[in-house]
């Protein structure tokens, strides 16, 4: 059987896809950065430690939640712990392992960047699409979701 390939209208609606996903997050990363001094790895770990059961969770339950590699979120989590915004404590059941715990600082950092944050998501995604578009973009989603999940 003969490999199919892309056609040359399918790789540039794939690079269109690709680029727009990549410059629409560029200007999301920035605005967020600028506005309330927090990176979007910063965000990504706050957001689940807040909503994470006594906001703590084992690092490698938190690196599968936002999907990142264990050497990138250690190197991240000691940034952000010298900043203050979570902390690390040894886990008694078990000496390797260790929770993240969102601190006070932590948390307000994230409360006080969620309207900015969610501000700026409204005014560059969701405004710039009709509703059928959004309803369009979120069967799309599900079905990369559903083929990358495979």
């Amino acid at each position: 059987m003969p490999r199919r390939l892309p056609t040359s209208e399918q790789l540039r609606t794939w690079r269109d896809f690709i680029e727009t996903a990549e410059a629409l997050r560029g200007v999301l990363a920035g605005r967020l950065q600028a506005e309330t001094g927090l990176s979007p790895g910063d965000y990504a770990v706050l957001l689940t430690l807040s909503e994470a059961t006594d906001r703590r969770l084992r690092p490698s339950d938190l690196a599968v939640v936002i999907s990142w590699e264990r050497s990138r979120l250690s190197h991240h989590l000691g940034r952000m712990e010298r900043r203050g915004l979570i902390r690390r404590e040894g886990y008694s059941g078990d000496s390797r392992g260790a929770f993240v715990i969102l601190t006070d600082e932590g948390s307000a950092a994230f409360h006080a960047a969620t309207v900015p944050h969610l501000t700026a998501v409204r005014e560059l995604f969701v405004e710039a699409l009709t509703p059928a578009q959004l309803d369009a973009v979120a069967g799309i989603s599900a079905a990369l979701r559903e083929r990358i999940g495979r």
